[in-house]
């Protein structure tokens, strides 16, 4: 996805302001099965995803629990590190070989302090990433694990292509033998 579609899908910017956004962020590419965060770690950038996948996980004694899928035009960001500065708690892991957009989030504050439309975009950002949250917290809490499939497959429909059926099963909360239970009714 192109740099100024994912910009104006967060919220629309003059002329001016988009350019002093995309004059900060540099293209970059790693490789699948890159850990592009590690917990415990401050995060200093924000990546946003122009080609690839990618999975954010925390653990659970031995187990890697799946929270979150990024596709083409979606933000990568430890919300920790962006907001308090502080160490995040999950590691995201590339699961293809991905091409990046990378803002330093140094930078971006920098921004914000000149440009007030740049300073709205970004809390604009931050509140549609706090929606996402809220909706998969209420999914989890309220859905049953086929409306959440349904809802996976209906948001993501390239991600059973894309994405280790482990990480589907996890990410869903339920074991893969579950979710193959699941696949074989909807079918």
């Amino acid at each position: 996805m192109e740099l100024n579609q994912i910009i104006d899908n967060i919220h629309p910017l003059s002329t001016t302001s988009k350019n002093l956004i995309k004059e900060s962020i540099i293209e970059t590419k790693f490789t699948k099965g890159h850990i592009l965060f590690k917990a415990d770690k401050i995060e200093n950038s924000i990546y946003f995803i122009k080609k690839g996948i990618a999975r954010a996980y925390a653990y659970s004694e031995d187990n890697q629990i799946t929270f979150w899928f990024g596709q083409e035009g979606d933000p990568i960001v430890s919300m920790q590190s962006y907001v308090n500065n502080q160490k995040g708690y999950e590691d995201v892991e590339l699961l293809e070989d991905c091409e990046l957009y990378e803002l330093k989030t140094e930078k971006l504050q920098e921004l914000f302090l000149k440009d007030i439309q740049i300073a709205n975009w970004g809390r604009k950002f931050s509140e549609l990433e706090l929606i996402k949250s809220e909706k998969r917290l209420i999914a989890l809490q309220f859905n049953t694990a086929t409306d959440r499939y349904l809802s996976l497959i209906k948001n993501y429909p390239s991600i059973l292509l894309r994405v280790q059926l482990s990480h589907i099963a996890s990410y869903l909360g339920i074991t893969q033998v579950s979710l193959s239970r699941i696949r074989a009714n909807i079918k």
